[in-house]
C-alpha cells in the first residue's frame, strides 16, 4: 500500500493554508512526496468556491470583515462555506491516479471517512442523497470542496467539532436552504478535543483509500 504522510498544523491562517497546498500539489505531481494529508484548523473565515453566489452571503464583504472575519474566494468545487477555530479541516494531497481516477468516488470516499469519524463518538452519521457532506439527520457536521488537477487532490474536508456556529447563519452554507448545521459537541452536550478528532481521521482516510500511515 502506498503511504500517506501526515501533518498536524494547528492553528493556520486561509492564505498560508493556500500556499501551502499549492506547493505539495506541485510537489505530488511530480513525484517528490508522498500522498500527504494535512490536519488544521483556520482563523475565521468565508471562501467562495467556483460555483458560489453572492446572494448566499448574506452580509457585504465589508460588513463580514468589520466583525473580523477574512472572505476568499478560492479554486475547490462548491459553494460558500466557513471556516473557524474548532473545526478541523483536512487537505488531502493524494494522487488518484491510477486506480481511483473517479470524482464522485473521491467525494463519497471523504464522506465516508467523516461518517466512520463521527461514528467513533457514537454518533449517526450519514449521506443525504443529491448532496455532498456527512450529514446527522437534516443538519451538515462535515463539508466537502475539493480541487483535482492531473488527478491530483487538494482542498477536501471540514469537520464541525467545537466550531461556534452562528457565522454560518451570516451564510447559506453550501448553498443550502433549509437545512442546519451542528458539530460533535453539541451533538454530544459535551465538550470534544479537535485534536482527538484530528488524531482519528488520518486512521480512517487511510482504511477507506487504502493507505498505510507514514512513521
Amino acid at each position: 500500500m502506498r503511504p500517506l504522510e501526515v501533518r498536524h498544523l494547528g492553528r493556520v491562517p486561509y492564505a498560508r493554508g493556500l500556499e501551502l497546498q499549492a506547493g505539495l500539489v506541485a510537489e505530488r505531481q511530480a513525484g517528490r512526496i508522498p500522498d500527504t494529508l494535512l490536519l488544521l484548523e483556520h482563523d475565521p473565515v468565508f471562501t467562495l468556491g467556483r460555483y458560489a453566489r453572492m446572494e448566499h452571503v448574506l452580509l457585504s464583504p465589508d460588513a463580514l470583515k468589520a466583525q473580523g472575519f477574512e472572505v476568499f474566494e478560492t479554486g475547490r468545487g462548491g459553494d460558500v462555506t466557513y471556516h473557524g477555530p474548532g473545526q478541523v479541516v483536512g487537505y488531502p494531497i493524494l494522487d488518484l491516479s491510477p486506480d481511483r481516477c473517479d470524482v464522485h468516488r473521491y467525494v463519497r470516499d471523504l464522506e465516508e471517512v467523516m461518517i466512520r469519524t463521527c461514528a467513533d463518538y457514537g454518533i449517526d452519521a450519514g449521506r443525504v442523497a443529491g448532496m455532498t457532506g456527512a450529514w446527522v439527520g437534516d443538519e451538515k457536521i462535515g463539508a466537502i470542496g475539493v480541487r483535482i488537477a492531473r488527478w491530483v487532490t487538494s482542498h477536501g474536508f471540514a469537520l464541525n467539532v467545537s466550531t461556534d456556529l452562528a457565522p454560518f447563519g451570516m451564510i447559506v452554507p453550501c448553498g443550502i436552504r433549509g437545512r442546519g448545521v451542528t458539530s460533535l459537541e453539541r451533538r454530544l452536550a459535551r465538550p470534544v478535543a479537535a485534536e482527538d478528532v484530528a488524531a482519528r481521521l488520518p486512521l480512517h482516510l487511510a482504511s477507506v483509500l487504502g493507505r498505510v500511515i507514514a512513521g
